[in-house]
């Protein structure tokens, strides 16, 4: 793992108090292939639909809350402060405060920190965080000329004046503009800086598979057991409401490992080892939490799923290794408790490809990568297998960009639960060379 000491930097923690943030309940939506079951719902829909029944389940009195904070990494050109819209479209009063957050595919982990900071230093006492992403309804923009010609017909009194504008347009220029695919700074997709992780670090196209098989396989028997039925709503799909979606639809049931060996490689067709297979794919979703401080939620009395202890985000060269970050952020949210990885009863690391979860787990049990990389004289350590991913991760439950993270931190407070277990461990890697660590306790 090629790099100096100093391609990272990490964020510093300090809690103004020492009040704790309680997560008292979490729920998401099916989480759907773009194109699908949710093609006709925008985010702020899958926001509303969340948020509302968190209320509703939950049974807190709309007035006791005090901030909404939400995420959406593709914002919508209507509505961009998704937040604030999501309090005046559903049954919320109309006095709560809310703010927007973006941090790429870290996205609802940010806005669990900033719950937990706003309720650190008394700022508030019961917040809604989460965060949504429709990826079926992406903005889809005009080139920057046909913009400004747009602009020039509008303030032209005559319709010669108005014509004239357009003249300068070439045929290119009226081609529509999606979002950014590519890393600003590296001119690689998300994909390519992947599979350039995978080459570097030397993670086989077989060890891929079988992982995206496993996280498919966990993935399917977590709903057969009836583990996502408490956390998982049913979403009734308008404009007709005739449709309901209760289950995530990208889950392989009954997949077979040889059935990825068959496909064939995305961005390197010819060396690659990066398959649509061993991806998560691109999806619609959103996930939410109630998160209290801890007086505020005894005194309410609820019980609460676990406690925030401590976070860490990381920022590393993207011209490096893009996905590297969480091998960068956990060593310090583990400081931060306290804790070291075998305390860990659980760990839950985003899977966007299988090679990136593989070399940031190769990053974590390399005392080189600790040594050179991390300036610390041991490695974190290796995680056992029953300990990871238990119940699946995106590659086989999908990745709505803002949602991910708090649909991971209720999966495994539930788990933590069932398993009697006090501590885990979460990671997310994230566009822009990003990582993010939280430590949960129950």
């Amino acid at each position: 793992m090629a790099g100096s000491k100093k391609s990272a930097s990490v964020v510093p923690y300090a809690p103004a108090s020492g009040r704790r943030a309680a997560i008292v309940a979490g729920l998401r939506t099916p989480f759907c292939r773009s194109g699908t079951a949710f093609r006709d719902m925008t985010a702020l829909d899958l926001a509303k639909a969340v948020v509302s029944e968190l209320v509703a389940r939950s049974e807190i009195d709309p007035r006791e809350i005090d901030q909404v904070v939400f995420g959406q990494v593709v914002p919508s050109i209507s509505g961009p402060n998704v937040a604030r819209e999501l309090v005046l479209g559903t049954n919320l009063p109309k006095q709560i405060e809310a703010y927007s957050v973006s941090r790429a595919c870290a996205t609802s982990i940010q806005s669990l920190v900033s719950a937990a900071n706003a309720i650190s230093s008394s700022g508030a006492d019961v917040i809604i965080a989460g965060g949504t992403e429709s990826l079926s309804d992406v903005p889809i923009t005009v080139s920057r000329a046909l913009a400004q010609a747009l602009v020039e017909a509008s303030k032209a009194k005559t319709l010669g004046d108005k014509i004239k504008s357009f003249r300068r347009l070439k045929g290119r220029d009226l081609l529509p503009v999606p979002p950014a695919l590519k890393e600003p700074t590296t001119g690689l997709t998300m994909g390519e800086s992947a599979e350039k992780m995978a080459k570097e670090n030397g993670i086989s196209r077989e060890a891929q598979d079988a992982f995206a098989h496993r996280s498919h396989g966990l993935a399917a028997k977590a709903w057969a057991e009836g583990k996502f039925s408490d956390e998982v709503i049913p979403v009734h799909v308008p404009p007709r409401f005739d449709q309901t979606v209760q289950e995530d639809n990208i889950v392989r049931k009954d997949g077979q490992l040889e059935s990825y060996r068959a496909l064939k490689p995305v961005f390197d067709r010819r060396y690659g080892t990066i398959t649509a297979g061993n991806s998560s794919p691109l999806t619609d979703g959103a996930a939410a939490l109630l998160v209290m401080s801890e007086e505020k939620a005894k005194a309410l009395g609820y019980d609460p799923l676990g406690y925030l202890k401590s976070y860490a985000f990381a920022g590393v060269d993207p011209g490096e290794q893009l996905l590297q970050g969480p091998a960068w952020a956990a060593p310090t949210a583990l400081d931060r408790a306290g804790l070291g990885l075998a305390d860990m009863d659980l760990v839950d690391m985003h899977e966007a490809f299988a090679a990136q979860v593989l070399s940031n787990l190769q990053g974590f049990s390399s005392k080189k990568f600790a040594e050179e990389r991390l300036g610390r004289p041991e490695p974190l350590g290796e995680i056992p297998d029953e300990k990871l991913n238990v119940n699946g991760g995106s590659i086989a439950l999908g990745h709505p960009f803002g949602a991910t993270g708090a649909r991971m931190v209720t999966q495994t407070l539930r788990e933590l639960a069932r398993r009697g277990g006090h501590h885990a461990l979460l990671t997310v890697c994230a566009a822009g060379g990003l990582g993010a660590a939280v430590v949960l306790e129950r």
